[in-house]
């Protein structure tokens, strides 16, 4: 009985020690959890849902979205940082380009001064002939000089200017050049008018950007005004590295020019001359009897370069004969532009005056034929009026319309006839 008792209190003090252990455990676990919340939720577990929380969570999205904005102006910032480099390293790859050929340029002119030398026996000796090319500036005009690009042979051309006011005489002009075959030919337009009647007739053109001084000189001047416009603006063509043969309208093509030019000058011009001494020169002897026995004074004499048809390199030289003719016409408006041409292309220096160191070429004047030889001269000769020439420019008479239309009938279609209605000079009038 005792035993019995003792094992039945046992139990019920095990019992007992089993609920308070896990008594225990529960309350341990429960102040872990509080703790755990605590932690967790400083403001307390319901704060989670309270409108600061939201405020806050609003905030994080703020500063998110303000942080983006950020980063996309600074993205953009970089992009234009690197278009601006991209845009240097362009510029700095045109100046080492242009730093090379300016050096191959340069040995270029040192191959053709040469190294210094003695001179060598009599008659041998020569000096140079042919001033180098200019380096291409292409930046000074873009537009032409894609029109160039396309319209060039060889880096040559024809170039002509005309208005409304030579709309006859241009057409002329251009059917002849497109018989012969020539392709490298443009007109410089003047107006609005003349550049659809080129582009109607399949004729290379340019025209000037309308707000250009010198195209509302082109618009509006007379025929020197406009003969004068040509220095000015053969000055790019010469820049961007073409030579040109500067060509006025009142010119009859019946041979392709090119053939028969020698490219050794700096200008090579047709002449006013007649004959053989008044093309290419003679000494012409002025007498003076009052001064006794020095009575004969020797002169030297030629007639001069015609300003409507020269062919023009791109040389230091050329360019500095468009810029002087340009200037001096520019301050003295009623100078004529083909005796400026000459003054500045042949006058030696002197006190007071540097005069331009350029070659030039006069071109023979049966093939680049003036209308005084064509009509005082060759047609009256059986053996000279065979000859087919390059061109005949009809500067020394009115009636030009007329007088084109006869020589492209005499050259042309044949007729021997088409001339003879025509006075020696310029007294007669249809």
């Amino acid at each position: 009985m005792i035993g019995g008792r003792r094992e039945g209190g046992l139990m019920r003090k095990a019992s007992q020690s089993v609920v308070k252990s896990r008594i225990l455990i529960a309350v341990a676990i429960g102040i872990s959890i509080g703790c755990l919340f605590a932690f967790l939720y400083p403001h307390g577990f319901l704060s989670f849902y309270s409108p600061a929380f939201h405020s806050q969570v609003l905030s994080s999205k703020c500063e998110s979205s303000h942080r983006l904005n950020e980063l996309k102006a600074e993205y953009a910032a970089e992009l234009e940082k690197n278009e601006e480099l991209r845009q240097q390293v362009k510029e700095l790859t045109e100046k080492v380009r242009l730093a090379e050929q300016k050096k191959d340029h340069a040995q270029k002119q040192v191959e053709a001064l040469g190294k210094w030398r003695k001179a060598g026996p009599s008659g041998t000796v020569k000096g140079l002939r042919t001033n180098p090319t200019v380096i291409p500036d292409e930046p000074v005009n873009p537009r032409l000089a894609e029109i160039l690009e396309a319209v060039a042979v060889g880096r040559e051309l024809i170039v002509a200017l005309a208005n409304w006011n030579v709309k006859e005489s241009l057409e002329i002009w251009f059917t002849n050049i497109k018989r012969v075959g020539i392709t490298n030919y443009l007109v410089v337009a003047l107006d609005d008018k003349i550049t659809e009647f080129c582009k109607s007739n399949n004729v290379p053109v340019y025209k000037r950007d309308a707000n250009d001084g010198i195209a509302s000189i082109g618009r509006t001047g007379n025929n020197h005004a406009v003969s004068g416009l040509k220095f000015h603006i053969l000055r790019e063509f010469l820049q961007l590295g073409y030579s040109v043969l500067l060509s006025d309208i009142d010119i009859v093509y019946l041979q392709n020019p090119f053939d028969y030019l020698y490219r050794d000058s700096d200008v090579e011009s047709m002449t006013d001359g007649h004959d053989n001494m008044t093309a290419y020169g003679f000494d012409d002897v002025f007498d003076e009897p009052a001064m006794g026995w020095a009575r004969y004074a020797h002169t030297m004499r030629i007639w001069v370069f015609n300003s409507g048809f020269f062919y023009i390199r791109p040389t230091i030289p050329s360019i500095e004969l468009l810029d002087r003719v340009a200037g001096r016409l520019a301050k003295e408006p009623k100078s004529w532009d083909q005796a400026v041409f000459n003054e500045e292309l042949f006058f030696p220096s002197h006190l007071g005056y540097e005069g331009l160191h350029a070659a030039r070429r006069t071109m023979d004047f049966y093939l680049f034929m003036n209308s005084k030889v064509l009509f005082k001269t060759v047609r009256k000769d059986d053996r000279l009026s065979k000859l087919k020439p390059v061109i005949v420019h009809i500067n020394y008479h009115p009636n030009k319309i007329q007088r084109m239309k006869a020589v492209v009938e005499f050259y042309v279609d044949g007729n021997r006839d088409a001339l003879k209605p025509f006075p020696d000079g310029s007294e007669w009038e249809w």
